[in-house]
């Protein structure tokens, strides 16, 4: 795969690792945090080192998933996003960034790096045509 670490956002520690596994085996760099200030502290020094974000929707106290792609696509606006969740789907039209993908919760690991590659590769298409 190429450069940089898919950050992901899951307030679910077993849900977290899960995640985690997935990726790596599927060859991703990953960087997993269990909170929004978490995601933020991990992606604010070096927002270049992050190639794709996978984020919970609803991660308890503090910020949600909505804010913390909101605050990314600041720094890198086409950063791909996914969003992961159970009740909050419903919202993702009005809530979401652009250009993202929404998986409902309970989902199959093989769904999360399916939309990930999809994304990394809609983007890595988009410059080859710059």
């Amino acid at each position: 795969m190429s450069e940089g670490a898919v950050l992901i956002v899951e307030d679910e520690t077993m849900i977290l690792l899960d995640l985690e596994s997935a990726l790596e085996e599927a060859g991703f760099q990953v960087v997993g945090t269990r909170s929004a200030a978490d995601a933020l502290a991990a992606f604010d020094p070096d927002p270049t080192k992050f190639k794709a974000v996978l984020t919970d929707i609803r991660l308890g106290a503090g910020q949600s998933g909505w804010e913390v792609a909101r605050h990314l696509r600041r720094s890198n606006s086409t950063i791909p996003v996914v969003y992961i969740s159970g009740e909050s789907a419903v919202h993702w039209g009005a809530e979401g960034v652009p250009n993202s993908i929404m998986i409902t919760k309970p989902f199959f690991l093989p769904q999360i790096i399916t939309a990930v590659s999809q994304l990394l590769n809609a983007q890595q298409g988009a410059e080859t045509h710059l």
